[in-house]
């Protein structure tokens, strides 16, 4: 959808922030950054963040806790610093702290919550948003007013980024959002719609998914369809019995449902439930406000999965249960959608590897 505005209905007194209210942050001060921020980092629910001149190589990861800054824990954990001014290659298996670029000064009743973005999850970077004092990864408790950082593991494959790369996003809520289920009595605590994984496709030996090559080249997270995904991943067939899952291997699939995000909500995945299996199912998981419905050009749009079994091998089958979608109340509704028209790149997928790789 364009950017023109939409039909606003009165505004909410806790849920996400939307477009415009992201936008009216950004000019109050709330979010801020030396450089200036962009209108394109203003996603319908969501802002981009992007990574600042330095990326510190550390021993493991770490969360700061309520009595350190996460710059007292670097001079503890650092090995070594990566100069991102002109671009360099953060390696396979390795444990990374990058400043942002933005930092926030949250009011009263306002807190965030961060996640990668799509296209770091399909990459298998394993990418978590920390503040100082934190005591949670992703999560930035409300008033907080400092710097954020980013603690990036590429997993499958060595990752080139710079200055100014956008590896994750965060979203802004005021007071405590309340869950909402499009196909469920909210009254009756309905919140969470399970989703199942499409192992059939068309019929026996159809294309149903990609696992990650074993000793892959580099991949540049800020390039789109430069790669040939032959170098970089196996397919993975249908097959009556289903797919063995191996510990550690990495897989990208698609739920059999169509996923749908009205305009004024927004939803994630759960990362985990054990309740189905013992593999971790997204490390994006997020959708804005507008993904896979008609209005913005994506019906159909199916969520793809960033799969990884844990500790044991685990046989996926078809229409299997491997995950729920919880979804949020908007504020308001945003004055942008997620589609074509600003710049999204998986709307309509069906199953679709990151926008790194040629289709």
């Amino acid at each position: 959808m364009s950017s023109s505005p939409l039909p606003q209905e009165p505004e909410r007194a806790s849920g996400v922030l939307p477009s415009q209210a992201i936008r009216a942050a950004v000019a109050d001060g709330v979010i801020r950054a030396d450089a200036g921020i962009g209108e394109d980092q203003i996603q319908p629910a969501s802002l981009d963040l992007r990574l600042g001149e330095v990326a510190y190589r550390v021993r493991a990861s770490f969360l700061p806790g309520p009595n350190a800054t996460v710059a007292e824990k670097l001079v503890e954990h650092v090995l070594y610093t990566v100069d991102l001014t002109d671009g360099a290659v953060l390696e396979q298996d390795c444990v990374y702290i990058v400043p942002l670029l933005e930092r926030l000064s949250l009011r009263r009743r306002c807190s965030a919550l961060a996640n990668p973005k799509s296209s770091t999850g399909r990459l298998d970077v394993f990418c978590r948003v920390i503040t100082d004092r934190g005591a949670e990864f992703d999560q930035v408790r409300e008033a907080y007013d400092g710097p954020l950082f980013v603690e990036i593991a590429p997993r499958s494959f060595p990752i080139r980024v710079r200055t100014g790369s956008r590896l994750t996003q965060i979203r802004l809520r005021r007071g405590l959002p309340t869950g909402s289920d499009a196909t469920a009595d909210v009254a009756k605590g309905g919140s969470r719609i399970a989703f199942t994984v499409d192992m059939a496709g068309h019929g026996e030996g159809d294309l149903v998914g990609y696992k990650a090559r074993t000793g892959a080249g580099l991949v540049d997270v800020d390039l789109v369809g430069h790669y040939d995904p032959a170098e970089f991943w196996e397919p993975v067939l249908s097959r009556r019995s289903g797919i063995i899952l191996n510990p550690n291997d990495f897989y990208i699939l698609a739920s059999k449902e169509a996923v749908s995000v009205p305009a004024d909500l927004a939803a994630e995945m759960l990362a985990y439930d054990t309740l189905v299996g013992e593999f971790r199912v997204h490390y994006a998981g997020f959708f804005d406000p507008g993904f896979g419905i008609a209005e913005a050009g994506g019906q159909g749009s199916r969520a793809v999965l960033e799969v990884r079994a844990r500790d044991v091998p685990f046989v996926l089958e078809d229409g299997q249960v491997v995950g729920r979608l919880v979804y949020e109340q908007l504020t308001s509704r945003p004055d942008k959608l997620y589609g074509q028209g600003i710049g999204s790149n998986y709307q309509r997928q069906i199953l679709a590897l990151g926008k790194q790789f040629r289709r």
